[in-house]
């Protein structure tokens, strides 16, 4: 079996457009939760999000009239993938074949459904564009960051809600782990703040209806009430440990596991004994091995709402045992960053592996009230000096998805 490095990582997020900007707001407790800009909310209960503010596709090596042509997703993945194919180094050091793309969206275009959508109604089908639908659909970031690359490998978009960039990522680790192909470009997009999305969420009763930033979203927290919408794009490339040590890149980190299983019990409700997610933490670990189990770092899921919490937190100790639970320490990032949806599983493992890398564990912001359902160590409001060994990034999503990915510092 090959050994996976992580080489390059690229985000835009609410909290920062690059992996610095967004490494110093969230080790800072920054929060990027503000009113929603994008629409009118008169009438709506949800009046706030996690924007991405000031993205200028021209800053991350779009041009205007190719932006054009792409929904925000797409080109919020481009942007993210320029980042982390420049940090990497690998252009033009890998055969075309052996490169391979999973970036995927939970949503896809919904920006461009929406306004087509409008459209349609309003001024009737000849003036529906005729990019609609390469525009909307979900597999246009990965198809479009293949384009760019020169990908020729196997380029598999997967959709699973709020698991989809743990899963996208997952599945880059084994096609490297079992020789199909030398590198992934991979992670996830989202861009779904909009009327359609905020009235959809809010309807299941998904989001947060506290509209104050920093008493919206609340991990973990005794008041929680729900997650708040959040976009980005997070994507990592991926290679294998002996072609990256080859051609004398920095190894970021290593992947050393993944888990994945579904709960089949409910569309949007976690399997109360959180058995689906303990079975996923404890494949990634199992396959992780034995080393670090004492000195681990988990980003959590950890969306804000009543239930995913709770759940979370058993399927925590039922993997861990009791003790080794209460050694990790763990943290949520969607106090910061809101819940990103298909790109949060991306996000957040580029923050586990920053965790190891700096020797700085994220806060949980902002963290008050501990839940008694709730009792681990969830490092409350700011960062922690605190070298951890082993980290792991847990994804829950709608539809009893669980994915869950471990990582170990470069070498």
């Amino acid at each position: 079996m090959n050994r996976v490095a992580v080489t390059g990582m690229g985000i835009i997020s609410p909290i920062g457009k690059d992996v610095g900007s967004f490494w110093q707001g969230l080790t800072h407790a920054q929060c990027g939760i503000g009113p929603l800009t994008r629409f009118d909310t008169t009438g709506y209960k949800v009046t706030i999000a996690a924007e991405v503010k000031g993205f200028n596709p021209a800053d991350h090596g779009l041009d205007p009239a190719e932006a054009r042509r792409m929904d925000l997703y797409t080109q919020y993945a481009m942007a993210a993938a320029h980042q982390a194919m420049g940090q990497s180094g690998l252009v033009g050091q890998v055969a075309p074949e052996r490169l391979g793309v999973n970036i995927s969206s939970g949503i896809g275009g919904i920006e461009t459904f929406f306004r087509e959508s409008e459209k349609l109604l309003s001024r009737g089908p000849g003036r529906v564009s005729p990019l609609c639908i390469p525009m909307m659909i979900g597999n246009m970031a990965a198809g479009n960051v293949a384009i760019r690359y020169n990908a020729q490998g196997a380029c598999v978009p997967l959709v699973t809600a709020c698991a989809t960039s743990t899963h996208s990522v997952g599945e880059a680790y084994r096609q490297i782990r079992h020789g199909y192909l030398d590198a992934v470009i991979t992670g996830g997009s989202e861009a779904s703040v909009n009327p359609i999305a905020i009235a959809g969420f809010t309807s299941c009763m998904a989001l947060s209806e506290v509209n104050e930033p920093l008493a919206s979203s609340l991990p973990f927290d005794l008041n929680r009430k729900g997650f708040v919408l959040g976009e980005g794009a997070a994507v990592l490339v991926l290679e294998n440990l002996a072609h990256a040590k080859a051609r004398g890149t920095a190894i970021l980190a290593e992947v050393v596991g993944y888990g994945s299983t579904c709960d089949a019990y409910h569309i949007t409700a976690p399997e109360p004994t959180g058995d689906g997610a303990t079975r996923a933490i404890r494949l990634a670990l199992e396959e992780a091995g034995e080393a670090g189990l004492d000195s681990l770092y988990i980003n959590a899921h950890g969306t804000g709402t009543p239930l995913n919490d709770k759940t979370e937190t058993q399927s925590i100790k039922n993997a861990l045992g009791e003790g080794r639970a209460r050694r990790a320490a763990i943290s949520s990032i969607k106090g910061a960053t809101g819940h990103m949806l298909g790109a949060a599983g991306g996000a957040e493992l580029i923050a586990t592996i920053l965790a190891l890398k700096e020797g700085v564990l994220p806060p949980t912001i902002p963290l008050i009230t501990p839940d008694p359902a709730c009792d681990l160590d969830y490092v409350p409001r700011a960062a922690r000096a605190d070298q951890r060994v082993l980290g792991i990034s847990i994804s829950l999503g709608f539809g009893g998805h669980n994915g869950v990915l471990a990582v170990r510092r470069g070498e």
